[in-house]
């Protein structure tokens, strides 16, 4: 029997990775790779970032990529949080009635999806605001040489 508010919490705090799938559908499935190739690609721009510097083009369009899938999971813990009893026992529990214990939502449940809606928002205007800043920093680095070439351009011309 599966529990909504184990899979809430397992979805919050290792749903990047995937391992939310191996406790609702005891395998590691295509969605699960969904999650972990996205949040693999995130870690390695931040591993990139730490030796290289946060200079590197590749790795500032690396890092969100992990933010995205934290979000995503916090998404996937909210929907499964707020999912009806009897929706979540003919999903996820078929052999127990419709207003079966397991799929019923208490305290730690919602606690769950608050946490959920707090740390998903949070990651994902993180990971928002630091593609932003890094693209128009480099914008703002770059506009002095295309002034430069404009100006070469009207004196050639």
């Amino acid at each position: 029997m599966k529990n909504k508010t184990i899979a809430v919490w397992i979805t919050l705090l290792v749903g990047p990775l995937g391992l939310h799938r191996l406790y609702l559908h005891k395998r590691f499935d295509i969605p699960s790779w969904l999650h972990l190739i996205p949040t693999l690609i995130g870690v390695y721009g931040v591993l990139r970032a730490r030796e290289i510097g946060l200079d590197d083009h590749m790795s500032w369009l690396l890092i969100p990529w992990a933010g995205l899938s934290a979000a995503a999971a916090s998404l996937t813990a909210i929907v499964y949080g707020l999912m009806e009893t009897e929706k979540w026992n003919t999903r996820f529990n078929p052999g127990l009635s419709a207003q079966g214990a397991t799929g019923a939502s208490g305290w730690l449940t919602i606690g769950g999806v608050v946490a959920a809606l707090l740390f998903g928002a949070t990651v994902l205007l993180a990971s928002l605001a630091f593609s932003f800043q890094r693209y128009f920093e480099y914008q703002v680095e770059d506009a002095p040489g295309m002034t430069q070439a404009k100006d070469f351009k009207k004196a050639a011309g």
